[in-house]
């Protein structure tokens, strides 16, 4: 079955046709759509002719909706390049790479304060979802490990996570038959909190899932206070000891830098994994993501496979074989070149732009924010009760005839009537680019007003030509 996106929309014309400009004498002008061409092109026609189709996909520059980063330096792009053929499997082959790896592991665990750096126990993964996976099979394997030697069941597992956990939870959930205890948000409370994780746990309890940078809002679950309810659950007369994974995709590479204070990470000695993305603000393209365990205690033995693959002998860890080395070395390039001092001063400055935005967006009337961008820099807001006649996601379809996207959507469930529309910060959204996204952003809330408040009830008044000229992808 295919996955792809076709429902709701037109079938494509079954072939695309080859510019008269790029065509060749004897070549084909047009070549099948949904099946293999049967004759080879030219690679610079074949070249435009995709090139052509992916200017519909709009500029990743202006997308407010994506955590991913979408924008590297040349020399970033050069050393990607040269380790695309690179498969980071075969670390016989490319020892240098898989060194790399181990370093930026290093580096993690220290930033994390793991208690041993040098020996530190990780691996990179294609993303957080699939770090998310690992972490979590850890927790299963441990947990049913106990059981075991205690005598106990092992057949109703369940993990504790807040409803506002990306989809990739819900996954593991269902691919490995834990019970989900998605713990409902509800009004004044957008994420988990100590006492609900406290009161959804028991002894088949595999661990609670803390993120640190809620998708929704971006604000830091209270992983401190999680674990000392937890502390305290263990303390009671038969109360079961149960590990802490955080999912710190994005908050990973900003609290440490932005909140030096915060105890969230392996300082905790409750918390027993974490997983980031490197690709969000790790600053590095889309592909890589980390999972540090807080020693080789929490990483089960009978999930490291010893692998003998092109005449070298190697542990492995991951759902995935083969995958490109580039990443992992981008991501070292990145670490060094960068050092903690940037680090903080992108993490800082992506910070002070949300908090700039927001600050703009709460002193415009229609507005009241959800979240200000004190956590990771994203924040959501909501339009006031009083304004019916128009919505967030009406504001967002207009913002895209300027090239912004920014996406609206509804909160999780006993959330769900909390419509919202939030933008990401990233280190390559300029002061600038934010200054002209507020100005298009109180030029579309001064047409919704036009309209509302003007004859011929709710339809926009047409486009000016400064709107339609200024449209682009």
């Amino acid at each position: 079955m295919a996955l792809h996106r076709q429902a709701g929309r037109e079938r494509a014309k079954e072939s695309v046709e080859v510019r008269a400009r790029l065509a060749r004498p004897g070549d084909d002008t047009s070549v099948p759509r949904f099946r293999l061409p049967a004759r080879s092109m030219a690679p610079e026609t074949a070249y435009q002719l995709v090139h052509d189709e992916l200017m519909l996909d709009g500029n990743a520059r202006l997308n407010m909706a994506t955590f991913v980063t979408t924008w590297m330096d040349p020399l970033a792009d050069r050393l990607m390049a040269e380790c695309a053929p690179k498969n980071m499997i075969d670390k016989d082959e490319y020892p240098q790479t898989a060194e790399l790896e181990g370093r930026c592991v290093n580096i993690l665990a220290d930033l994390w304060h793991a208690p041993d750096a040098e020996h530190a126990v990780g691996c990179s993964t294609t993303g957080s979802s699939e770090a998310c996976m690992l972490a979590g099979l850890a927790m299963l394997r441990r947990w049913r490990a106990a059981r075991q030697t205690a005598g106990a069941a092992t057949d109703q597992p369940n993990i504790v996570m807040g409803a506002n956990v990306q989809v990739c939870w819900e996954k593991f959930a269902r691919y490995w038959d834990v019970e989900p205890r998605l713990v409902p948000v509800g009004p004044g409370r957008t994420h988990l909190t100590a006492d609900e994780a406290v009161r959804h746990c028991d002894e088949n309890t595999i661990g609670v899932v803390a993120i640190l940078g809620s998708t929704f809002d971006g604000s830091y679950e209270p992983v401190a206070e999680i674990v000392a309810a937890l502390d305290r659950l263990a303390a009671t007369e038969g109360g079961p000891d149960i590990p802490v994974h955080v999912d710190a995709a994005s908050g990973g590479f900003i609290a440490p830098f932005c909140d030096p204070d915060l105890r969230w990470d392996f300082q905790l000695d409750r918390v027993v994994s974490i997983n980031t993305s490197g690709h969000k603000y790790g600053l590095v393209y889309p592909g890589v993501g980390w999972v540090l365990w807080r020693d080789r205690a929490h990483l089960p033995d009978e999930l490291v496979f010893e692998v003998d693959y092109l005449g070298g002998s190697m542990p492995t860890f991951a759902l995935n074989f083969s995958r490109p080395g580039a990443q992992v070395v981008a991501q070292y390039y990145t670490l060094i070149q960068l050092g903690f001092a940037g680090y903080q001063r992108v993490a800082q400055g992506c910070r002070d732009t949300a908090r700039w935005l927001a600050g703009q967006i709460a002193e415009m009337g229609p507005f009241e924010l959800v979240s200000d961008g004190s956590g990771i820099p994203a924040f959501a807001f909501r339009l006031r009760d009083e304004i019916s006649d128009y919505t967030v996601f009406d504001i967002s379809e207009l913002l895209r005839t300027r090239g912004w996207l920014v996406p609206a959507y509804h909160f999780p469930p006993e959330l769900t009537d909390l419509a919202v529309l939030r933008i990401v910060v990233r280190h390559e959204f300029s002061r600038d680019l934010a200054e002209l996204l507020i100005t298009d952003l109180r030029r579309t809330i001064d047409r919704f007003e036009s309209a509302r408040t003007g004859a011929g009830g709710h339809r926009l008044p047409p486009a000016t030509p400064a709107d339609a000229a200024s449209f682009h992808h």
